[in-house]
Order: C-alpha cells, then sequence, then structure tokens
C-alpha cells in the first residue's frame, strides 16, 4: 500500500471521532515540532482496561514512512476500532 493511500485511511477513521470502544489513540513525538520520530500507539479494548501502547520510531520523519504509517492502518482494522483519536501537533521528546 502507498503512503498517501495509507494517511488517507487513518484520518478517515480519526474524522469518524469517538464512538466508543475499542479506542485507538495516536501520539507523534520529536525533537522538533516539525520532524516527528516516534509515534506511540495506544490500544484501550474498553473502559477501565489498562491501556496497551506500542511505540515505532525512525530517524527521519515517521509520518512520512509508508511501512510505520501501513503498519498503524493494519493495527486499527484488526483492533476492529470504534474510535481512533490522533493527538494534534507533534509533542518534543
Amino acid at each position: 500500500m502507498n503512503l498517501d493511500k495509507a494517511k488517507k485511511r487513518i484520518a478517515k477513521q480519526v474524522k469518524k471521532g469517538v464512538n466508543g470502544y475499542p479506542q485507538i489513540t495516536l501520539a507523534y513525538h520529536g525533537e522538533t515540532k516539525e520532524c516527528a520520530t516516534v509515534v506511540s500507539v495506544q490500544f484501550i479494548l474498553s473502559e477501565g482496561d489498562c491501556v496497551q501502547e506500542e511505540r515505532f520510531s525512525c530517524e527521519t520523519d515517521i509520518r512520512e514512512s509508508e511501512l510505520v504509517q501501513t503498519t498503524i492502518l493494519k493495527i486499527i482494522e484488526r483492533a476492529n476500532a470504534n474510535s481512533v483519536i490522533e493527538v494534534p501537533g507533534v509533542a518534543t521528546l
């Protein structure tokens, strides 16, 4: 799958808003606000459950990594997430 297609499908899931559980939260982190080198993918199965977290990192902007964006999309699809939340911007490390 190409990068643009993966990014569009993730954005479509985010636009649906909060519709209950299972819920996935995406948060990007980096040394500067312009370049995210780490993404944190948090999964909550149901209210009150523990948060499961997976982190991915790369040397360049992770938002432009086809492999990572495709992996995030697969996680969303396999978890059958009702809600996908993307934290706006890039948090500095």
